[in-house]
């Protein structure tokens, strides 16, 4: 007399329902990317080959209008230096990237270099690569 088992457990693995899970967060991730938006100000900025891998603490953004920007808040150009004391104090490192559109003219940037040399801040001018 033979005896059969009553059970028998099935070695496969339906994997229909992972691939949905995996396309579904790849969708969410792909729309979630495009709606982060790191710099908000529309700039043109000069073309180079160089890198450089420091990392800056701040950012100075100057638009072809001549208008002066810390990060995103619009700061007057003679407020300039002391918004960035306030905001540099106790930074170890400081160091701030300088974003200006190509057609700002060279005097602008220089008064920014100006006062990131006279507060001993190390200063990178952001370029797009070429």
């Amino acid at each position: 007399m033979a005896i059969k088992r009553g059970s028998k457990v099935e070695s496969s693995f339906g994997s229909a329902s992972m691939t949905d899970m995996i396309f579904l967060l790849l969708i969410f991730f792909m729309v979630t990317t495009t709606l982060i938006s790191p710099n908000a100000l529309k700039l043109t900025l000069p073309k180079s080959s160089n890198i450089i891998s420091d990392k800056p603490y701040t950012t100075v953004s100057i638009t072809n209008d001549l208008n002066y920007y810390v990060e995103l808040t619009p700061v007057p150009f003679d407020k300039l230096e002391e918004t960035l004391r306030v905001k540099m104090e106790g930074v170890e490192d400081p160091t701030i990237s300088l974003h200006s559109d190509e057609s700002v003219p060279i005097g602008e940037i220089v008064k920014v270099m100006v006062i990131a040399n006279n507060n001993k801040y190390k200063l990178i001018l952001a370029t797009t690569p070429k």
